[in-house]
């Protein structure tokens, strides 16, 4: 009786997701999350001006710092803005691009680079298309917030997440840049 117990509660955890650590370590769902040695997805959006981004345009140039972040002018996304623009020049002599991306509007993203004097790209992803691409995973009810930084051939070489950490993505990334 026991045995059918545990065999059936293994196939219940199975069936619910739950299931074993090999079960889990599998991807998921039509949007896996983007790995260290993954290559970015090509993508354009419009950028804080209107303009077409094309990512592609920028692959092979410069390293690419993509972080997404749930919402302009919302305390932990201003700091980690704010991060990203005061470490600005030190990103900027490792020959490395900051980009922004959320599902903000083009005015609210111009406004956010306006009152903050943010220095760097940020990208309107309406309906988080390219977040769903990266595979950035939602927490509670808002949109993640994660850091990858993309070498010259497009590849993920280094991810930081923290939805509560908004001011350590700047550092973090800017330390494992300064380790190469």
């Amino acid at each position: 009786m026991k045995t059918n117990i545990v065999a059936a509660t293994v196939v219940l955890l199975g069936l619910i997701g739950l299931g074993t650590d090999a079960q889990e370590s599998k991807p998921k769902g039509k949007n896996p999350q983007l790995e260290v040695g993954n290559k970015i997805p090509d993508f354009t959006l419009k950028d804080d001006s209107g303009k077409d981004f094309k990512v592609s345009n920028y692959i092979g140039k410069k390293k690419l710092v993509i972080y997404f972040y749930p919402k302009d002018e919302s305390s932990v996304c201003t700091k980690e803005a704010c991060a990203f623009r005061d470490s600005y020049e030190e990103f900027k002599s490792t020959d490395a691009m900051i980009i922004g991306i959320n599902s903000g509007t083009v005015q609210s993203h111009a406004d956010f680079k306006k009152h903050h004097n943010l220095p760097f790209t940020l990208l309107s992803d309406p309906d988080n298309k390219v977040l769903k691409m990266f595979g950035v995973k939602d927490v509670m009810f808002l949109t993640g917030r994660e850091t990858f930084l993309v070498d010259l051939d497009g590849k993920v070489v280094f991810k930081f997440k923290g939805m509560l950490k908004g001011d350590e993505h700047a550092s973090s990334v800017l330390a494992f840049l300064k380790k190469k």
